[in-house]
């Protein structure tokens, strides 16, 4: 692996990233992604939040902020190669993480030899039982949203909501083509006109020192 192309591209990332704010709260980060018009009415909102605390701290920076753009696939920034941002609950039966898509990322690698993942290990604290936190989100976006409405219709049962977050690693991970054979692949189903969607890589946690160049621990 030649180190030298991303060398500076880690240093620079542990030593702006490592200012990042440890405790997330929910509805806070919910309330700041609104004020920017920015994914705020996801369930999942603690990605798109981090997304948001890197693309701050990089702006202070010569990081290029979003990425290179393969397709309709926009990375998340750059520098000497693309970076994306990813975050994984800690304490989860699934850990694996759903990354890009193949073939941008394969064009990503082809062009720069490299292509980057910023992915951040969280502790998170879920919905009461009442589900005041989703109660709350739901009056806040105006209403259900037709994937709510779509899940009564099925009868299916409401995932519980993440209420906050606790930073406690964020990894430095590097995919070339000498270890994208330790991926998995991830598969879409298809479009609203039938055709089907192009793949996109996953990471299995547990495989994760096969990628990794660095670590921030908090």
């Amino acid at each position: 692996m030649i180190e030298a192309i991303y060398k500076e591209d880690k240093i620079l990332l542990v030593n702006t990233l490592n200012k990042a704010p440890k405790k997330w709260d929910g509805k806070q980060s919910i309330l700041e992604l609104k004020e920017r018009n920015y994914q705020w009415r996801q369930m999942e909102w603690m990605g798109w939040y981090f997304e948001v605390l890197c693309q701050d701290l990089l702006s202070k920076t010569d990081f290029k902020i979003p990425g290179n753009k393969y397709g309709n696939i926009e990375f998340d920034s750059f520098r000497m190669i693309n970076w994306d941002m990813k975050t994984s609950a800690i304490k989860s039966d699934n850990h694996k993480v759903i990354l890009n898509d193949k073939i941008a990322i394969n064009e990503s690698i082809k062009a720069f030899g490299h292509h980057g993942i910023i992915l951040a290990l969280v502790d998170v604290e879920y919905n009461d039982k009442n589900r005041s936190f989703q109660k709350w989100h739901t009056k806040l976006k105006g209403g259900l949203s037709k994937y709510e409405k779509n899940r009564i219709t099925r009868n299916a049962t409401s995932r519980y909501r993440k209420t906050s977050a606790e930073l406690k690693q964020i990894l430095l991970l590097i995919i070339n083509q000498d270890n994208q054979s330790y991926l998995d692949i991830h598969r879409q189903g298809r479009n609203s006109d039938g055709s089907l969607r192009n793949v996109k890589y996953m990471l299995n946690i547990e495989q994760a020192h096969y990628f990794e160049i660095g670590r921030i621990d908090f």
